[in-house]
């Protein structure tokens, strides 16, 4: 049985310099899916930023060890 997602949009204002406009629209973009698009990355960077703060000490633990001790491929690796 299909699962049906209920989809949909909010409206909001945006402001933008007359000129930009003007060329976006020109060129056929679509402004509501180039900010969809940009904010998705925008939002992924910020998590992975705040991963990495949250995760700041663990990261340099294993890279503590792994400089003291190397990792478990050195004996297997051929490059």
């Amino acid at each position: 049985m299909p699962v049906s997602t209920v989809r949909y949009k909010k409206t909001v204002s945006v402001t933008l310099e007359p000129a930009l406009l003007q060329q976006a629209r020109d060129a056929g973009i679509n402004l509501s899916a180039t900010l969809t698009a940009a904010l998705k990355h925008q939002i992924r960077e910020s998590e992975a930023e705040r991963w990495k703060r949250a995760n700041r000490k663990a990261i340099q633990e294993l890279n503590r060890i792994t400089d003291k001790h190397g990792l478990l491929s050195d004996d297997h690796r051929t490059f």
